[in-house]
């Protein structure tokens, strides 16, 4: 018992690398296929567009509650690696690279969501320590593609490609090896085609759903955007210097430790408190974001972001916690897998919005609309929670 939670942790880092890695090596692949440097954004909404369409798939087909959750995170590991490799294939187009990384959002959903729905099977009591770990994978992950590319130096794109998808092989390979069926998981469930919906009945699923959604409509935006945030600070402030893929990685990894430690406080303060307090500071970030981005102080900037890169991520483990104990019991899997569903297709939107955004804007200006999503977070947290006196059981 006392290994399930460091696999699945290592297990979720492993395979969840292949989500950024498309966006760490964009800039190499727009040179390389004489593509404007907004591509970056379609790259990244490809990945969540299919991480979008597989989870809607997922859900409505109650899969990671009709069969075996650790051998559906093997066979989606393996095939998210082949897909990610396929970007590496001769004489690929710009079609061929945004159906690969589509095709990698699309079977991510059979690790993410279904990683923590094999930890909720596991971990009912100290399940937000639990998904503090597990999240905290999963923003490591997310920002390791970043520190590949900075280490590779002048090393082809490909192999980053390359090292990503030989460690989703080995993170579904220890997974399912070594990470059975947890006890708390019901088995055999039938199929039910709105069993994705049964959670919606219910207020408390509701509002950490929609604080959820708040979240998601700031997180992946600022992700995405943080190269080329910095980027174009090095280009307004020449001796700054910044090196754009170590920091990248520094920033967005800060979240991990956000993670882990959110985790830890929501065991003494409850997950609720603790998520509100985050998506409120991420909200000011969003609103105090044109004065940093103004200064002329590069250590102040790496400081803000990185503050930043961890309020920004520190609620998804609790709020994660949150569907997890307010959802029906038989449908866990399917609830988490469907609201996962709803917040990334946010994301598209919002990295859309943000990149239309960007060329009629002064850039220091850009991240100002992100603050909506905190705010409505916040106000579809508190008033769904207020719906009903008793938790949920």
């Amino acid at each position: 018992m006392q290994r399930i939670l460091p696999v699945i942790v290592l297990a979720q880092f492993f395979c969840t690398s292949l989500w950024f890695a498309g966006n760490a090596i964009a800039p190499d692949i727009a040179a390389q296929f004489h593509l404007p440097p907004g591509f970056v954004a379609y790259l990244t909404s490809a990945v969540q567009l299919g991480f979008i369409t597989g989870t809607l798939t997922f859900a409505v087909l109650t899969i990671a509650d009709r069969f075996s959750p650790s051998r559906v995170f093997f066979i989606s590991a393996l095939v998210a690696a082949l897909c990610n490799l396929g970007i590496n294939l001769g004489g690929i187009g710009t079609g061929g690279l945004l159906a690969f990384r589509f095709l990698t959002g699309f079977f991510l959903a059979g690790i993410y969501p279904v990683g923590m729905k094999i930890a909720s099977d596991y971990y009912q009591a100290g399940l937000g320590k639990s998904l503090g770990y597990l999240v905290g994978a999963l923003v490591l992950g997310t920002a390791f593609p970043h520190l590949l590319k900075g280490l590779a130096g002048q090393l082809p794109w490909h192999y980053v490609t390359l090292a990503t998808s030989a460690l989703a092989v080995l993170g579904g390979i220890a997974l399912v090896l070594l990470v059975p069926d947890g006890p708390f998981r019901k088995a055999g469930q039938h199929l039910q085609l709105t069993a994705f919906l049964d959670g919606f009945r219910r207020p408390r699923f509701r509002a950490a759903a929609f604080g959820y959604f708040g979240h998601m409509w700031e997180l992946y935006t600022f992700w995405a955007f943080v190269p080329i945030l910095l980027a174009t600070y090095n280009r307004a402030h020449p001796t700054a210097g910044f090196s754009v893929p170590m920091l990248s990685f520094f920033i967005i990894a800060a979240g991990s430790l956000a993670c882990i430690g959110s985790g830890l406080l929501s065991q003494r303060l409850g997950p609720r408190p603790v998520a509100t307090a985050a998506l409120a500071l991420s909200g000011v970030c969003c609103l105090v974001s044109p004065l940093m981005l103004r200064g002329s102080s590069p250590t102040l900037l790496v400081v803000f972001l990185v503050f930043w890169g961890m309020v920004v991520v520190a609620d998804s483990p609790l709020f994660s916690t949150l569907v997890a104990q307010n959802a029906p019991e038989a449908s866990r899997g399917t609830s988490l897998t469907i609201v996962n569903c709803l917040g990334f297709a946010l994301t598209i939107a919002s990295i859309q919005f943000t990149s239309w955004l960007s060329q009629h804007i002064d850039p220091t200006y850009l991240f100002l609309t992100l603050a909506v999503g905190p705010a409505l977070g916040l106000v579809g947290l508190l008033r769904n929670w207020e719906e009903t006196l008793t938790p949920v059981q």
